[in-house]
């Protein structure tokens, strides 16, 4: 019986580990528009899962090894897949802070590179990344990434097809570290 009591606990462990995954939940609005949307829960509190979007050496452990922030409105985040590059290299990428709210909402501007059909750079305006932070419970915080403002046409499925898996990857990355 006392073996049993104590592997509850490690089986109440191993079944959050468990639990914890990106789930994609996206959608088509009410104006008839995609929103690209996954969604996980962490065990950090808001202002400790915060760090991981906003400190450059936390940033460069999730989402590309060459990372900095600028963080206010108007700001940046430079990111390079390549460690043997700068940021000022032309692969890197660019994305805007249009506005955000300390420890809870990181609004981005998703500017589309030469990798993606000229039609969609072309034809980009609205393409934005919206993080939300939401506290659960104590020490449990819900990390809510929506893409939205995308286009119509074969080139803009592409487009959102690449950031369904590159975003579902890139998020499946950051709960390695928030274990």
């Amino acid at each position: 019986m006392k073996k049993a009591l104590l592997l509850l606990p490690l089986c109440v462990c191993a079944v959050t580990v468990l639990k914890a995954q990106v789930n994609n939940t996206s959608y088509i609005n009410a104006s008839g528009e995609k929103v690209l949307q996954l969604t996980m829960t962490v065990p950090l509190d808001a202002k400790e899962a915060w760090k991981y979007f906003t400190v450059d050496s936390l940033l460069s452990m999730w989402i590309a090894p060459v990372a900095h922030i600028e963080l206010k409105n108007g700001g940046t985040i430079l990111t390079n897949y390549d460690k043997t590059k700068s940021l000022s290299d032309s692969s890197s990428i660019k994305l805007g802070i249009l506005s955000y709210l300390e420890n809870e909402l990181l609004v981005l501007k998703v500017k589309l590179n030469a990798h993606f059909p000229l039609k969609t750079q072309e034809e980009d305006q609205h393409l934005q990344e919206i993080i939300q932070l939401v506290p659960v419970t104590p020490g449990k915080t819900r990390i809510i990434s929506s893409m939205i403002g995308w286009g119509r046409g074969k080139e803009w499925d592409q487009t959102y097809d690449f950031f369904v898996k590159g975003n579902e990857w890139t998020y499946r990355e950051l709960l390695k570290w928030m274990k």
